[in-house]
């Protein structure tokens, strides 16, 4: 018997996209002949994913489970070419099923789910469903002790998915926060957010974003101004990561001069001051209101950012608590569709 090299199995799986142990198994099963090794596996429907592998995968569901304690929870991404084919029931129980698996399991990635005999199941019932479809991402988040509380949401189309985990001073206070989380999560469903909080941004990122977003406000005011209609405040900034102690100051003295020359009352500066900078500070961080979960401003009351209703939804309950992670998988994001011109692909074919 042929022996059966690590190259060889890799070789294999890079020519028919399908998993490792059976790419091993079908070199064992022909003696080493690459080419009976890939035709025993399509005849097995194994390597018949491979043959769409130019297609795109843009649909698709995403997948949630939390543990009955809500200690745990798992969220998944499979995508398909069709939104057709993500409405059939084969390709649902495989989003629930394989929801399953990783929760249960945790494996590292994606390749390693696939190495695994579930790996298989899933490449068979890709085979019998007759698409494209990619297991492309998950998370699952777990809580360290009692004092860790998880919660999530699924939005009714099943193509959005959130789980957000805060940590708490107590049993007592996780257990009264799970329904403001699952609040949060649905809050990160709408709103978009790209990051937990303003201090994961990259300093490069914050940069090259202050020149474009204050750029396109100008832009903006000259239209305004065209219109005759009231313009918008040019920020000098867009992240709190911009505001230092130094630049706080600053914007506190020049709010002052202001007053001093408006000739109000220095007895009086202690009440407008403190407004008047929260209203700097407002307008110069719109990077973190839309892209930073805590930062944002919580769609269920708006007097809020998130951070802040969390930290009184802790205190209602007698404690206190901060969101410590989340993360929101929404299907197709970042893909880039592909549109077939029907028309110039017969022109191409009578050429």
């Amino acid at each position: 018997m042929a022996e059966i090299t690590a190259a060889m199995v890799k070789d294999l799986r890079a020519s028919t996209d399908a998993p490792m142990m059976d790419c091993k198994k079908a070199l064992v099963e022909c003696d080493g002949d690459m080419e009976k090794a890939t035709a025993w596996l399509k005849e097995r429907g194994i390597a018949q994913s491979a043959k769409k592998a130019d297609r795109v995968a843009a649909e698709g569901l995403v997948g949630l489970k939390i543990a009955d304690d809500f200690s745990k929870a798992t969220v998944v991404e499979i995508n398909s070419e069709t939104d057709f084919v993500a409405k059939n029931e084969g390709f649902q129980n495989l989003v629930l099923k394989t929801t399953e698996e990783i929760y249960e399991t945790s494996p590292a990635d994606v390749e390693s789910l696939k190495a695994t005999a579930f790996g298989s199941y899933f490449t068979e019932s890709v085979a019998k469903i007759g698409e494209k479809i990619e297991l492309r991402r998950f998370k699952t988040i777990k809580a360290e002790d009692e004092t860790v509380a998880i919660n999530g949401y699924v939005h009714s189309n099943n193509r959005i998915a959130v789980i957000v985990a805060a940590k708490c001073d107590s049993k007592k206070t996780a257990d009264a926060l799970r329904p403001m989380l699952k609040n949060v999560a649905m809050h990160a469903s709408a709103m978009k957010p790209k990051t937990l909080s303003y201090k994961d941004f990259d300093a490069a990122f914050v940069e090259s974003e202050t020149i474009g977003r204050i750029e396109a406000i100008k832009k903006e005011n000259e239209e305004l101004s065209r219109l005759k209609k009231p313009l918008k405040n040019v920020p000098q900034y867009i992240s709190m990561a911009q505001l230092s102690d130094a630049v706080l100051a600053q914007a506190e003295a020049e709010i002052k001069d202001v007053l001093k020359s408006q000739g109000k009352p220095e007895a009086i500066w202690d009440k407008i001051v403190p407004g008047q900078l929260a209203r700097f500070i407002d307008d110069n961080t719109t990077l973190d209101k839309e892209l930073a979960l805590l930062d944002q401003t919580y769609v269920l009351n708006d007097k809020f950012t998130v951070a802040q209703a969390i930290e009184e939804a802790a205190k209602e309950a007698g404690g206190k608590a901060e969101v410590v992670d989340f993360v929101r998988l929404e299907v197709g994001e970042g893909i880039d569709k592909k549109v077939d011109d029907f028309a110039a692909e017969v022109a191409a074919q009578m050429s």
